[in-house]
């Protein structure tokens, strides 16, 4: 092999890496400019035109008794059916840090065991440093079943006896 095809070689090689890289560049350019559109891009029109997919059915009225707190992991919140008969839905993401929250039944409050905020069955906080209520979802009966709206989170300060629905 002579000096001369060594050198073709050479420049073949390189240029070669200099398109695929080029190459890369562009699909990188391309996938980076598609998820920043993504993220400008509102989520509304998809929310509106999907709204009973956001409708979480978790039981008949009869079936759920006062007292009672059912954990629902698929709409990430608890339904809490209050002494009185009304019902709360309760989001289970701790309002501090974003930590899931659980229920004790034993002691009848949620904890949060990133830094141990606890609220009570209203979602009001019992011990910071939670800044604020858990946030709540719009629920409704509707034909004798206890239903959800998970499309929206309500952002409370603390309970307010209108948070409670009444069959």
């Amino acid at each position: 092999m002579t000096q001369t095809d060594q050198h073709k070689e050479t420049v073949n090689r390189r240029s070669f890496l200099k398109k695929a890289w080029a190459w890369l560049g562009v699909i990188a350019g391309i996938e980076f400019t598609a998820v920043a559109l993504n993220m400008f891009s509102s989520g509304k029109r998809k929310n509106a035109e999907n709204a009973s997919a956001f409708i979480e059915t978790v039981g008949f009225v009869n079936d759920i008794m006062p007292g009672t707190v059912i954990p629902v992991k698929d709409g990430q919140f608890y339904l809490v059916r209050m002494a009185d008969g009304g019902f709360m839905a309760l989001s289970l993401i701790c309002t501090h840090l974003g930590c899931s929250v659980r229920y004790n039944s034993e002691e009848k409050r949620f904890i949060c065991p990133c830094h141990s905020s606890a609220f009570d069955l209203e979602g009001n906080v019992l011990n910071p440093p939670a800044p604020r209520a858990l946030d709540a979802y719009r629920v409704f009966i509707d034909q004798g079943q206890v239903k959800v709206d998970t499309s929206r989170k309500i952002r409370r300060k603390k309970f307010s006896p209108g948070d409670l629905v009444y069959a």
